[in-house]
Parts: C-alpha cells; structure tokens; sequence
C-alpha cells in the first residue's frame, strides 16, 4: 500500500516519494543491469538513466503491473539501446587510405579561435547553472567541475547516495531546460 500511495505523490510532482521509489528500488534495478552487463559503471549509469526516464514517465505508469517489472523493463530498453549504439558504431568501415587522411587533417593544438569558443562556451555554460538553485549548482560542480564520484558527494555534502544521484538527475534535466531557453 505505501508503495502506491508513493508512487501516486511522485505523479503530482513530490520530491520526497520520488526518493523514496528511489531508495526502495535501486537496488533492485541495478543487481538487474549489473547482471546482464558485468560492468558497476554501465549498470549505474543505466539504472539512473532508467530512474530518470520513470520519473519523467511516471504519470504513464499503470497501477495494474507491478512497478518494479515495470522499471525493469524500461530498464531493458536503455540497456538494448546502448547495445544497438554500440553496435552501430562498431560496424563503421573505412579504408586505410581515409584512416591516414584523418590521421593527418587533424592537429592537436587548439587554434586561437578555438580557444575563444571553448571560453564563450563555458562562460554560457556557468551562465546556465547558475540559474539552477544552489544545491543543484553544488552537485553539478562537484561531479562534472571537480570530477567526485556519487559516493564522494554523499559524503561531502553528508547526504545519502540516492540523493546526490536524485540531485543529479533533476539538476542535468533542469540545466538542459535552461541551456535550450536561452538558445
């Protein structure tokens, strides 16, 4: 009964439930990808992956399944799709001769111009996230400016792990709404 009582306070917008479907799920999920894909990275980054697209689903969800089997199974269908991307980008052929070529257009150095865009970028860039509140400014520059992992964050902000992984959820989604307003 909890469950669903969450599940329908997460469909009107709480963030509390959707922690808690968060905590109580993870595990869950990711022993589930961390099966199939032997790797600890690729399962977390499919699991949060599935935990946002549920989040941002969730008003679709239909209380006749079990939510579980219901992540799960978006679960499978990142999984497949970073399997098909893969497998797109494996298959890629080209010839000695356009393998040199690429090898010699390219130069290393970045040019003049090339370091004026990069700093336009990245101006526009902190521009952007600082229009998100302040706790999601905090776990966007601990994770992507000084490069912590989730587990570093958790305890130097001194919250669970599940919310830093929220945290970064809503703070990428927030930051590319932002990002594109302003295009």
């Amino acid at each position: 009964m909890e469950i669903n009582s969450k599940i329908e306070k997460a469909k009107k917008g709480d963030q509390i439930a959707f922690t808690f479907l968060l905590d109580y799920f993870w595990n869950e999920v990711y022993s589930f990808m961390l099966k199939r894909t032997e790797n600890e990275t690729i399962a977390e980054d499919i699991t949060i992956e599935t935990f946002s697209k549920a989040f941002d689903k969730i008003a679709s969800y239909n209380s006749e399944f079990q939510f579980n089997t219901w992540l799960i199974a978006i679960a499978k269908n990142v999984y497949i799709d970073l399997l098909r991307k893969k497998k797109t980008s494996l298959f890629i052929e080209i010839t000695d001769n356009e393998d040199q070529q690429a090898y010699n257009i390219a130069d290393p150095t970045p040019s003049a111009e090339d370091a004026l865009i990069k700093e336009q970028n990245l101006s526009r860039l902190l521009q952007c996230i600082k229009e998100l509140k302040p706790h999601y400014q905090e776990v966007i520059q601990l994770r992507y400016f000084q490069e912590m992992t989730y587990q570093e964050i958790a305890l130097k902000i001194n919250e669970p792990l599940s919310n830093v992984k929220v945290k970064l959820l809503r703070a990428k989604k927030l930051l590319a709404e932002i990002i594109e307003r302003n295009r």
